[in-house]
């Protein structure tokens, strides 16, 4: 109470009785009582809790177990280690590399271990230096628009902020990227730059590795100079030690609870049967499939459109993100294998790592089954690459076999040029290296632990969720196509996609599935005009965006022009969505709708030819109208075509000189206003 309070109760408290002296009026009585009691309380409860906070505290605190070891330093220190090389890795590539860098220091007297940088305090780089003779490598993959991988994002934010000095760290680059790519190995570009500015030792050139020409090879080449160069560096000798040493130790589990066994799950034992959110890269949500179905009406190929269920899974996803789906290989390659390596392969086995301090305990999810681990987490499908077939040599009984096998692993020019042919070109995977060499039979257990990890698929999703918020829409080519050997090679993840009828034997077929962010964005003003061009199934993003622009006229907030090309073979073939895109283009919605048959007459006619032709009308909508221009689809030919095309139409509606023409169109790259969601 304020004291203007007290004193009007005061001064309207009853009078006493004549002849007793007023000590305390009733309000007084009242205060003290209330004072009394909160002392009461303060000393009885408050103070007996606060004698109990701090043993409670102590409770709570845990020393960090070594699996949660965080500083990369105190792991080198406490198992020996002087190399340490860190991956920034989307599709299991780069950590590979990583892996068989790490394994190559031991041809030189040196220890090494492969790091994921989200799983230690990158701030410690410059402490590297309290390691003798110690050096750090990195193999760091592009993603995107430039972007770093998912695992390395805090490191590169890290490197961008930082000031700290890394004076005496020495360190070396070998960047993963693809040519096609408008920012081509970007992220490594980077990594290398900024190591150096902040004080560090580069001890030898930045390997730039294409992913569009051999990709391989131009690791396998870099890494040949690169270890001449450290061991001069450093003044060590190659030991000449065989590094065909296990990293895994078998065990095969005789009587072992079912429960206990893996089936297919990514991380968590049976999160295929109790799904909890949420859900990501190592928890996938099992979408049952809704729909299924062919979406072009003739032709040779087969192009098809999903629908996944994702009610209940608290998934939320914008128009342009991309769906990532864990798909199985096929049944008949996985008995096969088994077949040719006379195994059980319903036998349960855990690979445990021989390095009891790695982070990596398994190479996949163990214990689980061979059959298991061939079907859902090793990549049987793609040509093996040269460090297995290296491994695998010494199973040949045939010395011809071995000493090929040998020769393709080399970095001989001889030995480039027939894995090159043999391998890559005639597109054999290792069921076909193993049936084409009898004479090789490696353990299963072996074979396992050198086969990278089957990978998830991406896919740019075809719908809008503020049309259809319980569903995502997948476009899919399926691929299949005939090799030098004759043998026919299937596309693991859209043939695996084909066969998920909607019921299958009454149950609903699923498809582990999650949602990976993109940059690939609306306007954020809808009165902004979009220029989208997508052959082929690089229509998907952009029937979500022609969705979303549905949604947006109907909710009375559009206005801007939507402008569609698109191209494909064949109008009465391969036409995708074309009632849709008709219905779109008569309500309104499609402002322009221009579509590029490229094989309906004899001359051959692509969406660039069809931009070139309406170059006016574009460039108003871009010059004057701030339009937002979108391409979806092959990076190899159709995005650069396209790009070309509109340097064209920019130096000659806009009267620039070609320079001036690029410099235009990478402002608007700057600013968002030109966006690719291309693949090669």
């Amino acid at each position: 109470m304020s004291n203007n309070t007290m004193a009007d109760a005061q001064m309207s408290s009853p009078p006493l009785e004549p002849g007793v002296k007023e000590y305390l009026s009733s309000v007084d009585v009242l205060l003290v009582t209330l004072i009394g009691g909160l002392v009461v309380y303060w000393v009885v409860f408050y103070k007996k809790r606060e004698e109990v906070v701090p043993e409670f505290k102590k409770l709570s605190v845990q020393a960090p177990s070594s699996s949660q070891e965080t500083s990369f330093i105190e792991k080198m220190k406490k198992t020996n280690k002087n190399i340490v090389v860190f991956y920034g890795s989307q599709t299991g590539t780069a950590e590979e590399f990583s892996n068989r860098l790490s394994k190559d220091a031991r041809r030189y007297g040196m220890k090494g271990m492969a790091a994921d940088p989200e799983e230690y305090d990158m701030s410690e780089l410059s402490r590297l230096t309290e390691i003798e003779n110690s050096l750090a490598i990195f193999c760091m993959a592009t993603y995107g628009e430039g972007d770093p991988t998912d695992n390395a994002q805090e490191f590169y934010e890290w490197l961008q902020e930082t000031n700290n000095s890394l004076d005496g760290v020495n360190f070396a680059v070998f960047a993963l990227g693809n040519k096609t790519y408008e920012h081509y190995n970007a992220t490594g570009k980077f990594v290398d730059k900024r190591l150096a500015e902040l004080g560090a030792s580069r001890i030898f050139d930045l390997g730039m590795g294409d992913d569009d020409g051999n990709l391989e090879e131009d690791f396998v080449s870099w890494r040949e100079q690169f270890w001449p160069a450290v061991s001069e560096y450093f003044g060590v000798e190659a030991t000449g030690e065989d590094c065909s040493i296990r990293q895994y130790e078998l065990v095969v589990h005789n009587d072992i609870d079912v429960n206990k066994v893996y089936t297919g799950e990514l991380a968590r034992l049976k999160s295929f049967e109790i799904q909890k959110p949420p859900f990501d890269s190592k928890n996938p949500f099992l979408a049952p499939v809704a729909t299924n179905r062919k979406l072009n009406k003739g032709g040779t190929r087969h192009l098809m459109h999903l629908e996944l269920d994702i009610s209940g899974s608290k998934i939320r996803y914008d128009s342009g993100d991309h769906v990532a789906v864990y798909p199985m290989n096929d049944t008949s390659m996985v008995n096969k294998l088994g077949e040719i390596l006379g195994s059980d392969l319903d036998t349960v086995i855990s690979l445990n790592n021989l390095d009891e301090e790695s982070n990596k305990k398994h190479p996949f999810p163990c214990p689980t089954t061979y059959r298991t681990a061939l079907t859902h987490y090793l990549d049987i499908s793609n040509p093996p690459r040269t460090n297995v077939l290296y491994e695998i040599a010494q199973y040949a009984t045939d010395p011809k076999d071995q000493e090929n096998l040998r020769k393709m692993a080399s970095s001989s020019a001889e030995g480039k040029a027939m894995y090159h042919s043999w391998v890559q070109e005639s597109r054999r995977n290792i069921v076909a290296i193993l049936e084409d060499m009898p004479s090789l039979q490696p353990p299963i257990d072996h074979l396992c632990e050198l086969l990278p990890r089957l990978q998830a698929r991406y896919y740019s999703i075809a719908s809008s969720a503020k049309v259809h918020p319980n569903s995502i829409h997948i476009c899919a080519v399926v691929v299949e196509y005939e090799t030098k050997t004759g043998r026919t090679n299937k596309g693991v993840a859209t043939n695996w996609l084909k066969n998920k009828v909607v019921t299958d034997n009454g149950n609903k077929s699923s498809v582990p599935m999650y949602v990976r962010k993109s940059q690939f964005r609306l306007p954020f003003k809808a009165t902004n005009p979009v220029i989208m061009i997508g052959p082929g199934t690089g229509i998907a993003p952009f029937m979500g965006f022609i969705q979303e622009r549905a949604w947006l006229k109907q909710k009375g907030k559009g206005g801007g022009e939507t402008v569609l090309y698109y191209g494909c073979r064949h109008q009465k073939e391969d036409f995708l969505y074309q009632e849709e895109l008709e219905e779109y283009e008569r309500s309104g919605v499609l402002t322009q709708l221009h579509v590029a048959f490229s094989r309906d007459q004899e001359h051959k006619v692509y969406v660039q030819h069809l931009l070139k032709q309406n170059k006016e009308n574009l460039w108003n909508l871009i010059d004057s109208q701030t339009a937002h221009i979108y391409i979806c689809g092959d990076a190899r030919n159709m995005a650069r075509d396209v790009q070309n095309t509109f340097f064209e139409i920019v130096e000659e509606m806009g009267g620039m000189t070609h320079n001036q023409a690029v410099d235009y169109i990478k402002k608007l790259m700057t600013k968002g206003r030109y966006s690719q969601d291309v693949w090669s």
